[in-house]
């Protein structure tokens, strides 16, 4: 079984169906030739920069990681705001729950968050790694929740096949239990085109593919999450007031500059209560101790 490709242009009804039915879809020339272009202009500097990873047993020793993307690559902001994604997150995450306040039933949706924003080159000589759940991280419990707490996106920034490190994936595993192990004659690489897209829910087992050939293949992954969850990647600390300031509001209130629906994220600024987004209007707002990336 192999996950279903659909074109980018596809309803987001069609897309968000296959990803419920199979835990992951393909979507095809997802990014515009300009903005691949672009995305591989700014992300091939910032690679060559960052060193291979020191982690033998997950993360790898042959693959580059980096990270803080959003104020480093301003076109990874535009890839997290097109609809195709966004759209795609706010259907499968954003289911609402009833709630008693006093005596009035409510209906609350959560809010979304941008979590992750990381560009991954594996080089040739690594292996595979681990098949895993994204959603662990909050210790998410299956299928205890009923709810996904993660969308993550792949876009194949290079070619994806399945001799470079195509992601692998097991589709349908998103169904599963906590108690089934994943094994790797159940997961099947990702091949995809420059600019294809690879989207999967949080609870769908997959990992990097081993890299056999004689060339590195790049991607840049973006995590849609839950916003009462905590990000996995610290985007407060990650960007430096001056770029996030610098950002669309959307793109701002995504990376947490926002009060959501349940009221959480809220400072008190001049007294009362506030949507913390009101800082990043004010000049003397400064963020302090904060290293900007290089």
């Amino acid at each position: 079984m192999s996950l279903q490709r659909l074109n980018a242009d596809a309803p987001i009804e069609t897309i968000v169906t296959a990803i419920r039915r199979d835990g992951g879809v393909v979507v095809q020339r997802a990014l515009s030739p300009d903005l691949l272009g672009a995305l591989q202009d700014e992300l091939a500097p910032i690679l060559e920069g960052t060193p291979n990873g020191m982690d033998e047993v997950f993360l790898g020793t042959r693959p580059r990681r980096a990270s803080g993307l959003f104020a480093r690559s301003p076109h990874t902001a535009e890839v997290a705001l097109l609809p195709v994604f966004l759209d795609a997150a706010k259907a499968i995450l954003q289911t609402p729950v009833k709630a008693w306040a006093g005596q009035t039933r409510v209906e609350v949706v959560p809010d979304l968050q941008l979590s992750v924003a990381q560009a991954i080159q594996i080089h040739p000589g690594q292996g595979h790694q681990p098949l895993h759940r994204d959603d662990t991280v909050w210790m998410w419990r299956h299928p205890d929740y009923g709810r996904e707490a993660r969308l993550q996106i792949m876009i194949a920034v290079s070619k994806f096949t399945a001799d470079n490190g195509g992601t692998l994936v097991i589709p349908g595993s998103h169904r599963w239990d906590d108690e089934r192990m994943p094994t790797m004659e159940e997961a099947v690489p990702t091949e995809m085109a420059a600019g294809d897209a690879l989207l999967w829910v949080g609870s769908t087992y997959h990992g990097g593919g081993t890299n056999s050939s004689d060339a590195p293949r790049t991607g840049l992954t973006i995590a849609y999450d839950l916003a009462m969850l905590r990000q996995e990647e610290n985007q407060y600390l990650s960007n430096p007031i001056a770029a996030v300031k610098a950002m669309p509001e959307e793109l701002q209130r995504l990376l947490g500059w926002t009060v959501n629906s349940t009221f959480m994220g809220w400072v008190e600024i001049d007294g009362l209560q506030q949507d913390p987004h009101v800082l990043l209007t004010r000049p003397e707002f400064r963020q302090v101790g904060v290293i900007d990336p290089v």
